[in-house]
């Protein structure tokens, strides 16, 4: 049984698949989705889908968490993170997987205890979490696994909504 966790985002797009069907949630997949800024919008927004759609054939999961957007202060980054956002968002709908979305600070406060919690922190609670050698790289991988952790930790196993 997997849950995906998402760190949206155009040119980076942060997952984690945890593998929930065990005693502890385990990654099974962590990585970032990658799109050039030299192609047009619907180009990227085009092969971030087919990338999404791949992951979520190799990795079925009964439900997805996506951090929600809730203040940029480049116009610019917030449309293209609310562009990936939709599109994914959509997607998982489509297939009738329940997607729960989750402010920073409610995955800062779920993973690190404390809903001010710096990147680092998130980080390395995540990798205690998930009993990784290394906090997982790049940063977007890490939100995606703090992501997918709060679900987890928001809905246990069994209640996907």
């Amino acid at each position: 049984m997997f849950v995906l966790g998402l760190d949206p985002g155009l040119s980076r797009c942060g997952y984690c698949v945890l593998d929930v069907g065990t005693r502890h949630p385990r990654a099974v997949a962590l990585g970032v989705f990658r799109t050039s800024p030299e192609l047009p919008v619907p180009e990227r927004l085009a092969e971030l889908l087919r990338d999404f759609r791949g992951l979520l054939e190799e990795f079925p999961p009964v439900s997805v968490a996506v951090e929600r957007v809730l203040f940029q202060t480049n116009v610019r980054t917030a449309m293209g993170v609310g562009q990936a956002s939709g599109v994914l968002m959509a997607e998982a709908a489509q297939l009738g997987v329940p997607v729960r979305e989750y402010s920073p600070n409610e995955v800062k406060a779920a993973v690190a205890g404390d809903g001010s919690a710096g990147k680092e922190q998130v980080q390395e609670m995540v990798r205690r979490l998930l009993g990784l050698a290394e906090a997982p790289r790049p940063a977007d991988a890490a939100d995606a696994a703090a992501i997918a952790l709060t679900h987890v930790a928001v809905l246990p196993v069994g209640r996907t909504a």
